[in-house]
């Protein structure tokens, strides 16, 4: 079964986005593209649940197929789908769920197989680690302090959550800090 793992990159300071919600400081494609890491993550990758506004950030959400590093079945927590769907191809394919973090990985494992379900986007990344229903945490710490912005983890609903690290990973500028859930549902 799949297991899911929940994170994304984020500042030494714990923001994901800055004051003006841009997320260029905390990423270096250039480590991270065409590098053992990358290709590692996209074969372990069998889909992805992301929150509606993680989705968005594509201008053209056409450009998922065929660009889009995960070429795999994507879920989209919202509230409201969009009217028309997004292209989509014979990996990647778009599901819009209006029920729920756990509905969404519910459906993600069944697509992912035995390759791992990714959560991304911080409002699903907390509700999935409240609701209990991640297996890991994933965060790349971007050696950069933003000072304000999107915070990953200022949820109080999070207090009690207990982790044990599992491993870490320098990928250039970037440190992986990766951890199990020890309480989960």
């Amino acid at each position: 079964m799949a297991t899911v793992h929940a994170g994304m990159s984020m500042s030494l300071d714990g923001f994901v986005a800055d004051r003006h919600g841009g997320t260029a400081r905390l990423s270096d494609p250039a480590a991270s593209s065409g590098s053992e890491w990358m290709t590692d993550l996209i074969r372990e990758t069998g889909a992805v649940v992301l929150g509606r506004r993680s989705f968005a950030m594509a201008e053209d959400p056409d450009w998922y197929a065929g660009n889009y590093e995960f070429q795999v079945p994507i879920f989209v927590v919202t509230h409201t789908p969009p009217a028309v769907l997004p292209a989509q191809n014979e990996n990647l394919t778009f599901t819009f769920v209006t029920d729920g973090i756990a509905s969404a990985v519910k459906q993600a494992r069944a697509a992912a197989g035995d390759r791992a379900v990714k959560v991304i986007g911080a409002s699903v990344v907390r509700q999935a680690v409240r609701a209990r229903v991640a297996d890991e945490l994933h965060v790349l710490l971007a050696p950069v302090l933003l000072g304000a912005g999107l915070p990953l983890f200022g949820d109080p609903d999070l207090d009690g959550v207990a982790l044990r690290r599992l491993g870490v990973r320098e990928v250039g500028p970037i440190t992986e800090l990766r951890f199990t859930l020890l309480n989960p549902l």
